[in-house]
């Protein structure tokens, strides 16, 4: 594992262009990756995108997020550790 590589559930690293999905009320909510979200700016300009998230309190802290479009053309976000990266190991 390299410092500052962002890995899903299977421990694989996640890039952009990568196909990953997650298991969510008895579906998947799965796409190609659009963008991997590390600071609160990027966070802020994914607003304008119907994208919102769940800061922690009053802090600057961003939650680490994973951008995809699913399959009925929605921006998702999730966190990279709920995620699997398709075809590798599933």
């Amino acid at each position: 594992m390299e410092h500052g590589d962002i890995y899903d559930k299977q421990g694989n690293p996640i890039h952009q262009e990568d196909y990953v999905f997650t298991r969510i009320r008895g579906g998947t909510h799965e796409g190609k990756v659009r963008q991997i979200s590390t600071d609160l700016s990027i966070n802020q300009e994914s607003k304008f995108l119907g994208v919102f998230f769940n800061l922690h309190g009053d802090t600057d802290e961003a939650p680490l997020k994973v951008l995809f479009k699913n399959k009925d053309g929605r921006i998702v976000a999730h966190n990279p550790e709920t995620l699997e990266i398709f075809g590798e190991n599933s």
